[in-house]
C-alpha cells in the first residue's frame, strides 16, 4: 500500500509540474474584434434596453437561463452584429464581455437610431 501511495504521489507531482510547464509556455494571445463606437446616452440605452427586453421575453429566449440566455438575447437583438462580434468566438462562462459596447454601437448604427 505504501508503494502505491508513493507512486500515486509521484504521478500527481509529475502531472502538476507538466500542467504548470504547459501553462508557462503559453504565449499571450491578443484578443481582437471589430469595434463600433457607442455613445452611452439615455436615448441609446433606452432603445437597446427595449429590444433586449423584448428578446428576453420572446419565445426563443424566455425559457433559457444564464449564459445561454445572454447569447440568445444578443443574437435576437441583432443577428448581424452577433455574427460579426460573437459567432467565431462565443461568449464563455465567467468571461468579462469586453465586446458589449461594440455590440451596442453596432446595433444602434444598423438600426438607424440616433447616437445622441
Amino acid at each position: 500500500m505504501t508503494t502505491f501511495n508513493m507512486s500515486l504521489g509521484c504521478y500527481i507531482i509529475l502531472i502538476t509540474y507538466g500542467v504548470r510547464e504547459i501553462i508557462a509556455d503559453k504565449t499571450p494571445v491578443t484578443f481582437t474584434f471589430k469595434e463600433y463606437q457607442y455613445k452611452d446616452s439615455p436615448k441609446n440605452e433606452m432603445t437597446f434596453r427595449e429590444f433586449e427586453t423584448a428578446c428576453e421575453q420572446s419565445g426563443a429566449c424566455s425559457h433559457i437561463t444564464g449564459l445561454l440566455k445572454t447569447r440568445c438575447v444578443r443574437e435576437c437583438v441583432s443577428p448581424s452584429c452577433y455574427r460579426e462580434l460573437y459567432q467565431t468566438d462565443v461568449l464563455e462562462e465567467g468571461e468579462i464581455d469586453v465586446r458589449l459596447n461594440s455590440f451596442k454601437g453596432c446595433f444602434i448604427q444598423r438600426s438607424g437610431r440616433t447616437r445622441n
